[in-house]
């Protein structure tokens, strides 16, 4: 790819909440093409140390299940309401997938947080081609994921962990792009002696 295109590109990838997410989602060939996409994600030792977890339409209503659980077990003053938004969740954006990242396997010298690193990874390779094709997306968390009801819905085994939710669809309505932060709030220089230093040298 060009440089500018993925210039353009990076500079249009969008957090869109999934209420504002709608059909159509990815077809068959897209969909095929976002999963695709996380392949290429560094992942040192060749782990694949993550699964996505695809919900389609007839999991939600399971997996909202296990959210409302999750809320009535943390909180059980949690009203019916709050119960019920927590269901409803699950019902958002065309495209829903899970990123469940595994501690366990494999080599167990390639620590979490290199699996936890190509994962992230993979991530934004799926948000950058659900951009590309002309898709909003958003990641959301939260403590459901870490739930007794969640990790029994998805079977997790001990090591194993779900660190967030990928949705994707088309954009109803968005807000105005938030401010990015420039390089030099971001980099700076090792100089010995003095550590981190603001700035970087160009030289």
């Amino acid at each position: 790819m060009e440089q500018k295109h993925l210039a353009t590109l990076l500079a249009a990838r969008q957090t869109i909440l999934p209420k504002r997410l709608v059909a159509p989602g990815p077809d068959a060939q897209q969909l095929a093409a976002l999963l695709g996409a996380a392949a290429h994600a560094p992942d040192h030792g060749c782990l694949l140390p993550w699964r996505l977890v695809r919900v389609p339409p007839a999991a939600r209503a399971a997996l909202g299940a296990a959210f409302a659980q999750a809320l009535a077990e943390r909180d059980p003053g949690a009203t019916p309401e709050q119960r019920a938004q927590a269901r409803e969740k699950a019902e958002r954006a065309p495209l829903l997938l899970l990123l469940v990242v595994d501690g366990a396997c494999g080599d167990p010298a390639i620590p979490w947080d290199e699996r936890v690193l190509s994962a992230g990874c993979a991530v934004q390779n799926i948000l950058l081609t659900a951009t590309a094709q002309g898709f909003g997306s958003a990641l959301t968390s939260g403590k459901a994921l870490q739930s007794a009801p969640l990790r029994t819905l998805l079977g997790l085994a001990p090591g194993q962990q779900a660190l967030c939710c990928i949705s994707i669809g088309t954009v109803q309505s968005r807000k105005a792009a938030r401010l990015r932060p420039a390089a030099a709030d971001y980099v700076v220089t090792l100089v010995p002696g003095k550590g981190m230093q603001p700035g970087w040298d160009n030289a």
